[in-house]
């Protein structure tokens, strides 16, 4: 079932998540859902937050995002066509390597993409679908869509990465996307829709 993304302005994707165990209800058709809405809306992260709930999970599927880099090979984009993931409950270990920039752009606050900066690598400890426990590292663009879902389990936007006078620059926008003054490809639900 495709589920409606939480848009810029709702005060669940300001909340830090919580964690949860294996008695979730219907967990398994959470993820599906999850994933069945990322695809239709053309994503390659999504985390709970981003379709109201406030639990500390995402799911990741780099394939469209290795498609989408064109015919030069980038190191950063290595193996990313098999990065298909479900992180329950994550922890980031580690981050290190150089810092670096990227246009990022988020299914909450869509037509705004703007340089981010992040390290190069991370070490992260989790659990999949299945429940079992998994410690692992990642770098590049793998490691670029895990810390951006990450964040959403922290109450972090892409956007508050920016400088100030970025973000004052932007205000208009996320005005419009928060009171669904914007048309998008997928379904969304406003705060502040009138």
């Amino acid at each position: 079932m495709i589920l409606p993304i939480v848009a810029y302005g709702d005060p669940v994707l300001k909340m830090e998540a919580e964690e949860i165990d294996d008695s979730y209800p219907k967990l398994k058709s959470l993820i599906s859902d999850m994933f069945e809405t990322m695809y239709e809306a053309k994503g390659v992260g999504l985390a709970a937050p981003q379709i109201g709930k406030s639990i500390r999970l995402f799911i990741v599927d780099g394939a469209p995002f290795a498609d989408a880099e064109g015919d030069e090979p980038d190191p950063r984009a290595a193996g990313i066509e098999t990065f298909k993931k479900v992180f329950i409950n994550p922890i980031i270990e580690e981050e290190s390597g150089s810092k670096w920039l990227f246009q990022e752009g988020c299914l909450s606050i869509p037509k705004i993409r703007e340089n981010v900066s992040r390290h190069e690598k991370l070490c992260i400890s989790y659990y999949d679908e299945n429940w079992d426990f998994h410690e692992e590292n990642f770098d590049g663009y793998a490691a670029r869509i895990i810390q951006h879902e990450y964040d959403h389990l922290e109450g972090i936007l892409f956007t508050d990465h920016l400088n100030p006078l970025k973000k004052k620059l932007l205000q208009k926008k996320l005005q419009n996307i928060s009171s669904g003054d914007i048309s998008t490809a997928y379904r969304m639900k406003f705060p502040n829709k009138k």
